[in-house]
């Protein structure tokens, strides 16, 4: 992706979630001078990966494949440091942008509209562990009340409403058309690196062409980041 066109759908992000009146963390609007201000009190922001985050999927055409986030709070699976054992994120998923089929095998979430138009999901159970779909029902449950959904069965929520996704169990997610959905994740302990299983192999983070300065740093950015301020 362009950073030009991940700078712009920030900004319709951040426009998007002030729509709800949803405040977003101050570390959230900083610019790259306001990160240089700081040091290792902020450490915590780079280690558990909070702040903005956004994927392509590697396929190039984000309108179609994607998903924007912002993970307000986490932990480190392990850590004796960062001992949360749950994290927090806000998404965005725009008029029928698909999320694509993926499961983790250690995150238990819940899934929440939190506004907007209507959020599918399409389920299937992870065949053992293989990426294989299998074809069995699904069990699941919506704001405590127990569902079965056939294999490849598709939940609607409507805003308000929320899913509690276990572990294995496949599911792709899109807004339907006409509509964009702003999402609300509460899982267990986020790990964007080892805990996504694609049911096709796919790219997790953008690769990046530096067409302009971000304007805000991703996740992803970090890493760079941090070598370059340590020069």
């Amino acid at each position: 992706m362009k950073r030009s066109e991940i700078n712009r759908e920030i900004k319709k992000a951040e426009a998007f979630f002030a729509s709800f009146n949803f405040k977003l963390p101050k570390f959230a609007s900083w610019t790259l001078e306001d990160w240089d201000k700081h040091g290792d009190e902020i450490q915590e922001i780079f280690d558990c990966e909070l702040g903005w985050d956004l994927t392509d999927f590697g396929r190039g055409n984000f309108a179609k494949d994607g998903l924007l986030l912002f993970t307000i709070r986490n932990g480190i699976m392990g850590s004796d440091k960062y001992t949360k054992p749950y994290a927090e994120k806000l998404m965005i998923s725009r008029s029928e942008q698909i999320t694509l089929m993926h499961c983790h095998v250690y995150k238990q979430e819940d899934i929440i509209n939190r506004g907007g138009g209507r959020l599918v999901f399409e389920l299937y159970n992870r065949k053992g562990d293989t990426l294989e779909l299998d074809d069995t029902p699904v069990e699941l449950v919506r704001d405590g009340e127990k569902l079965v959904i056939p294999a490849g069965g598709q939940l609607i929520l409507e805003p308000g409403e929320s899913v509690t996704l276990p572990q294995n169990v496949f599911h792709k997610f899109y807004a339907e058309k006409g509509s964009d959905v702003m999402i609300g994740e509460v899982s267990c302990v986020n790990d964007d690196h080892n805990d996504n299983v694609f049911h096709e192999p796919q790219l997790r983070f953008p690769v990046i062409e530096e067409d302009e300065a971000p304007y805000r740093l991703l996740v992803c950015d970090y890493k760079n980041y941090l070598k370059n301020r340590k020069g």
